[in-house]
């Protein structure tokens, strides 16, 4: 049961969004430009770090979320997901994907993990500065995201086709759209 009265039957982060509008749309904007704004890091690798950090925070609710989007994008490959959660290392991505999750890692640790030799890695295999730029950016915001539903006991779901179906939503338009349903599921909380 949350720890603050939330609007029963939104989930996860989309019921605190509700409950203080303020916030959720700079939450969102962050999401948008870090996950779905074009990139040289395609949508899906975006994802799985955002889904790698928040399986290693062990919030459900985001890894599952984020982890249904980023299967979306891979054509409905929900095992990579899985592999990456489970041992990124001797999954089926790119050697450049894992010496960022290598980073993400890290962050999601400590910040002050992060020592040369994870970005030197990054870089002998192709990634650019922005690239481990916005691998920390992730990392660190799901980190916040991931204690901001957990924190206050948010709800999760169980049935994967919800999260499946959202998924397909969220890859076809954009983080943002969860703006419009903010207004519609207002009910009069203002923090």
């Amino acid at each position: 049961m949350p720890h603050i009265p939330i609007r029963e039957g939104l989930p996860g982060i989309r019921g605190l969004f509700a409950f203080r509008p303020q916030t959720a749309k700079p939450l969102s904007e962050l999401a948008e430009v870090l996950l779905h704004e074009p990139g040289t890091l395609s949508p899906a690798e975006r994802e799985l770090i955002a889904t790698y950090v928040s399986s290693r925070n062990d919030c459900h609710y985001c890894q599952t979320a984020h982890g249904a989007i980023a299967a979306h994008h891979l054509g409905g490959n929900e095992e990579t997901v899985i592999e990456v959660k489970r041992d990124f290392e001797h999954a089926a991505i790119s050697d450049k994907l894992k010496a960022l999750l290598a980073i993400a890692g890290k962050v999601q640790r400590d910040g002050k993990s992060v020592q040369p030799e994870y970005v030197e890695r990054a870089r002998r295999e192709g990634a650019t500065d922005l690239e481990i730029h916005d691998t920390l950016l992730i990392a660190a915001a799901f980190c916040m995201y991931n204690r901001y539903v957990d924190g206050l006991a948010t709800w999760t779901p169980t049935d994967l086709a919800g999260f499946r179906e959202r998924a397909a939503k969220v890859a076809r338009d954009d983080y943002l759209g969860v703006l419009g349903y903010i207004e519609a599921a207002q009910v009069g909380h203002n923090g």
